[in-house]
């Protein structure tokens, strides 16, 4: 099987190479001034001859085994939990992690469900601090979902899953809070569906983040040095119990929605606005035009160095001048 792929990558590669380096047919395609390049993704031509023509890129089937040429060349998004990979046999309606996930949030009762998530950065905490908050929230009512299973101290209250989207469990009515490392991806679910934070900032922007949620009053922040299950314990009943905590969070929820227009309205708007304008040249950055030596500054740094050197040039010229006249003056001066 590897040697068929190795087979078909060097056949892929060549008709590439043919397509790329036809000076007649690239100058031919250019001429036609094209809008769109539709094409299948059973290989990497159709993006390649898209970006040479510079034009938008349109598959008309997923089909790649794993998407591998929609990710790698296309830059599709296909993540597994809602796409389902060609030749798996599965449809567009995998509702089975939907169903587990609903009857897990439904048996939380009246308490409901406390969302825990820091990403990544999850691979950054101690074991002392990974069991500090397992045992913080094993002994509160609500349940809890994790999106890792760093956190193995857990009772059955849990659950733990790696691919299911934040959103998903953020936006749902049973959730009464969100800890959180203050991620910007984080931190705006959280206010769209208003749900009160407690806030664990790991490091970069994190911090100004959850200082922001907490200055609106709606969030608590902790410090991941010194934080021990008493503190994230009382923090979260905080965030929990307090209801001026839900209140701001729905207050920012509120501001976040009044717009003129949905958010994917207005990222459908841009992305025609774009097509429309072939491109939208007039909003790129004018440092796009920048030959390499300006770029790096480097006229400057030669108009910098020239101007150094004529200075030191005519100090010296002034210094051997003066000098050549006191020698001048000397010998004249023993002469008389």
């Amino acid at each position: 099987m590897e040697n068929l792929f190795m087979k078909f990558s060097d056949t892929w590669l060549n008709i590439c190479k043919e397509a790329a380096l036809n000076q007649e047919l690239i100058a031919r395609l250019r001429k036609a001034r094209l809008n769109v390049l539709i094409a299948d993704a059973i290989g990497p031509r159709g993006e390649l001859l898209a970006e040479l023509l510079e034009i938008p890129l349109v598959y008309t089937l997923c089909f790649y085994p794993g998407y591998t040429m929609e990710k790698y060349s296309g830059g599709l998004l296909v993540p597994p939990s809602y796409v389902p990979v060609i030749l798996s046999g599965l449809g567009g309606q995998m509702t089975f992690i939907e169903r587990e996930m609903e009857d897990f949030l439904q048996s939380s009762g009246d308490n409901g469900v406390v969302m825990f998530s820091l990403a990544s950065m999850i691979n950054n905490l101690t074991d002392k601090t990974a069991n500090a908050i397992a045992s913080a929230l094993a002994q509160i009512p609500q349940k809890v979902r994790c999106s890792t299973s760093v956190v193995y101290t857990l009772s059955l209250r849990s659950l733990m899953n790696n691919f299911i989207e934040i959103h998903l469990i953020v936006g749902h009515p049973k959730t009464k809070a969100f800890i959180t490392h203050g991620g910007a991806n984080g931190i705006y679910e959280a206010i769209h569906h208003g749900v009160p934070m407690v806030g664990i900032p790991l490091f970069g922007e994190q911090h100004d983040n959850i200082a922001h949620m907490v200055a609106k009053g709606a969030a608590v922040q902790l410090d991941i040095r010194t934080l021990s299950s008493k503190d994230l314990l009382r923090a979260l009943e905080t965030v929990i119990s307090n209801p001026l905590y839900k209140k701001n969070a729905m207050w920012l929820s509120t501001i976040h929605h009044d717009q003129l227009m949905k958010p994917l309205d207005r990222a459908v708007f841009w992305i025609e606005f774009v097509m429309r304008h072939k491109g939208a040249k007039h909003l790129r950055p004018l440092a796009h035009n920048l030959t390499w030596y300006q770029y790096h500054s480097l006229d400057i740094i030669g108009f910098l160095l020239a101007g150094v050197a004529t200075v030191m040039f005519l100090v010296i010229k002034c210094c051997l001048l003066a000098y050549q006249m006191f020698v001048k003056m000397g010998m004249k001066k023993k002469r008389e």
